[in-house]
């Protein structure tokens, strides 16, 4: 048997130090929400491979489809024959789009691809240059999705300088101290400052945002986006690459607000861990791109096309957005029992809609005062339960929740439990 420490020593010789990984565990099997090491030891996982596996790890409808695809063929680039599961996934895509009119939607790879196309065809369709995004933000790790993230470190530090034309925005959160109205106000100095309105091309938002500490964008920040957008006509972009495919309760985040936006972009849990991005879009910006000017040798892969249309299969077999729901109610119950007592470390402001479930590690009760070091203890308390767990945020206090909405209640019950217990043994 080959141990974790084996291994560990192993990816220090092979493997670049900028590719870290979270936990010093090493996969040898997995299952719906469990997972086991390479040393037999089994994990709940509330992390769903940073919210790919929504439909967890190798569901049988899934891994079914993609083995009669292999069957078929595996690849051709869509550029060169194109396939029918690409033209099926993008109707199906396209009639779940969250605005009103014709859709269309292209396939990649990954989420950084759809997020960077996705300027790229603002670009085209406008004719303009800018693009503004939020701080706190996450959007990828290529150059253009770098400039995007509203955080520094790790994503930015020594890789400058970014690409021109990119702003940010504060994210209004009650915690961290700023409103909406500051954000707006932000907005309305970077228009007289730096740059017009007629030449933003668009304003990129995460409905939820992930890595910067599973926050709900405020409805009437994204009503008054969308109002501003329109008044200056620019597109509104919503970045769903973490927050869609059921995971908030609704197939994607900014379903909850109302808003429509003039993009999408989406990733993670669409192809049940096979490797698959894409932009829903709405049509005339869809079509601003001269042919050719989209794409990528394995941009929508027919084996990814393939698991993608067997999630939306168990998605509606399964009705896991109802499952979200319930799923989330179960976990806030749960923490606001946990956040009442005093024998845990201190957790504040417990949210989220549906199963997409955050709250802050504080250093006391009644305040506002992050601590990462505790945050850091729990997340390796929790490993030492057996459960794999996630933080976030940008002060690096956030505990996320992003368990399998295909999870028993048994194992998310026992999840919590081990969650209950490295909060205890986390306090000092």
């Amino acid at each position: 048997m080959t141990t974790n420490k084996e291994l560990l020593a192993r990816r220090e010789k092979a493997v670049p130090r900028g590719v870290s990984t979270a936990t010093p565990i090493f996969a040898a099997r997995a299952e719906n929400a469990e997972l086991w090491d390479e040393e037999g030891k089994r994990f709940v996982d509330f992390a769903g491979g940073i919210a790919v596996l929504n439909t967890g790890h190798r569901h049988p409808k899934v891994i079914a489809a993609v083995q009669r695809q292999l069957a078929l063929y595996t690849h051709t680039a869509f550029q060169v024959v194109a396939y029918e599961p690409y033209i099926e996934l993008a109707e199906k895509l396209n009639a779940l789009a969250p605005f009103k009119g014709p859709a269309k939607t292209i396939l990649f790879t990954t989420g950084a691809e759809a997020t960077e196309n996705a300027v790229k065809l603002a670009r085209a369709a406008t004719g303009r240059s800018a693009v503004i995004a939020f701080a706190g933000g996450f959007h990828g790790r290529t150059m253009m999705t770098m400039a995007l993230t509203g955080k520094t470190l790790p994503y930015k530090k020594k890789f400058g300088p970014m690409p021109a034309e990119v702003f940010h925005l504060p994210f209004p959160v009650a915690e961290h101290g700023v409103t909406v109205a500051e954000a707006l106000r932000a907005l309305e100095f970077l228009f007289r400052a730096d740059v017009e309105p007629d030449r933003v091309a668009a304003i990129m938002i995460e409905p939820v945002q992930g890595e910067g500490g599973f926050y709900e964008a405020p409805v009437d920040l994204l009503v008054a986006l969308r109002k501003i957008c329109d008044q200056h006509g620019i597109l509104l972009i919503a970045d769903e690459v973490q927050s869609g495919f059921g995971r908030t309760g609704k197939m994607f985040g900014i379903e909850h607000s109302g808003v429509e936006p003039d993009m999408i972009t989406i990733a993670k849990s669409m192809a049940g861990g096979f490797p698959l991005s894409g932009i829903i879009g709405r049509a005339e910006i869809m079509d601003a791109a001269e042919p050719g000017g989209l794409g990528g040798t394995y941009a929508g892969s027919p084996v990814a096309c393939a698991a993608a249309l067997a999630v939306l299969e168990v998605f509606a077999d399964e009705k896991l957005l109802a499952r979200s729901n319930a799923m989330g109610e179960r976990i806030k119950a749960r923490l606001t029992k946990i956040a009442a007592r005093n024998d845990v470390v201190p957790i504040a402001a417990i949210r989220g809609r549906g199963a997409m479930i955050g709250f802050d590690i504080v250093k006391s009760r009644g305040a506002y005062d992050a601590d990462a070091d505790a945050t850091k203890r729990v997340t390796a308390a929790a490993l030492d339960e057996g459960l794999i767990l996630l933080s976030c945020g940008v002060f690096s206090n956030a505990i996320r929740i992003l368990v399998p909405l295909t999870a028993s209640d048994a194992v998310l019950d026992e999840g919590l439990d081990k969650l209950d217990r490295a909060l205890v043994a986390s306090r000092l």
